[in-house]
């Protein structure tokens, strides 16, 4: 059998371009070294982000992605957990970045609210330590772990896209692709290599400086903490471009170097989310390298859960912590490289892969189709 297109790599931004083949109603085969989803697209928050995308180009591909989320996910069985982010204020320079983005074009159907309103749209929160807050309803929240395995499993069950696991990828040449199980035959191929940077096509993926993020997570047990959006604090502001490009976040940058300097150091933000089972996902920091160490620091843990305790009342309990990495690049979030009339390596450098793959998967198949 020949495939009218193979996917090389299972993450989310593979399985977004596999969706958008399949439902052309092409013959899809999806190809992945490991014998399950194990990288950075289940080792995040889950957090379709929409409002801290850069306005433009990537704020429209986030607001396409998160319609394809919503579509998915009833069919792939896949729960939204909570919808909308609530980002607190606990500086005054944070407060006045929230209002500036709030009259934005791209805070059109965000809501700012004082310290009183955050209080009663949030219980639990440090309400001593915050100056008030702003909330988005764009953004959405799955179980990322369990969110690719089901994506994956509705692409073969009612698309009938074929997955080859465990399968290694050696060489793509168009109608054959080279693989530890031997030849596979598709007219197109795309490639979605996540963070490796030497496998296939190092030389495009070294046009664009890519290196490696890593990145600390927590989970927290369940303390009775219930999360009705996600959650994100100043650090959080200065690092999403939707906030951070505003004029008004270089003072906030400027006091956070001031009383935060060492968060900053450790690219420490904090998000916290909350899974069906009542626990927290917690984090997160950022340290870069062509091959960062995979080992955890406890003193960057405690510096996100610092980060916690200056937005929430209670310190729960730690109940597991991991770390992971993703491909990043300075100055852009994505790039997609001609590596042959049918082939395209496509790459999502930035943190927020779930919050634009979908979209990038549609173009990507239209360029290949049309």
């Amino acid at each position: 059998m020949t495939y009218d297109l193979a996917v090389v790599g299972a993450g989310i931004v593979g399985l977004a371009h596999a969706l958008a083949a399949a439902r052309r109603g092409l013959s899809v085969v999806v190809i992945d070294r490991d014998a399950q989803a194990n990288g950075a697209s289940i080792r995040n928050f889950g957090l379709v982000v929409v409002s801290g995308e850069e306005p433009g180009r990537q704020r429209r591909l986030a607001e396409r992605s998160r319609e394809i989320w919503l579509e998915v996910a009833r069919p792939a069985g896949i729960e939204v957990l909570h919808i909308g982010l609530l980002a607190v204020a606990q500086r005054p320079e944070a407060l006045a970045l929230l209002e500036a983005f709030a009259a934005s074009e791209s805070g059109a159907g965000c809501t700012l609210l004082s310290q009183e309103e955050l209080g009663r749209r949030q219980g639990g929160l440090n309400l001593e330590n915050l100056r008030g807050g702003l909330l988005s309803p764009a953004e959405i929240r799955i179980e990322s772990r369990e969110a690719i395995p089901r994506i994956a499993a509705y692409l073969e069950a009612e698309l009938k896209v074929d997955f080859r696991f465990a399968t290694t990828v050696s060489g793509v040449s168009p109608p054959v692709v080279e693989t530890s199980s031997g030849p596979i035959r598709a007219g197109k191929v795309v490639v979605c290599p996540g963070d490796d940077l030497t496998g296939l096509f190092p030389e495009l993926i070294a046009r664009h400086d890519v290196q490696r993020c890593k990145l600390q997570m927590l989970r927290l047990a369940p303390s009775g903490l219930r999360l009705s959006s996600a959650v994100v604090s100043d650090l959080s502001l200065v690092r999403y471009p939707g906030y951070a490009l505003l004029p008004e976040a270089s003072a906030l940058r400027a006091r956070l170097e001031d009383d935060s300097a060492e968060a900053l150091r450790n690219g420490v933000h904090m998000i916290a989310v909350q899974s069906a089972d009542g626990s927290l996902v917690v984090g997160d920091s950022h340290h870069y390298g062509k091959t960062p160490d995979p080992f955890g620091l406890e003193a960057v843990d405690a510096l996100i859960l610092r980060e916690f305790g200056a937005v929430f009342a209670k310190s729960p309990t730690v109940s597991a912590r991991w770390t992971g990495t993703y491909a990043s690049a300075l100055e852009r979030a994505h790039f997609r490289e001609q590596a042959g009339d049918d082939i395209r390596l496509v790459m999502i450098t930035s943190g927020t892969g779930a919050s634009t793959a979908f979209a990038i998967g549609e173009e990507t198949i239209s360029e290949l189709f049309n």
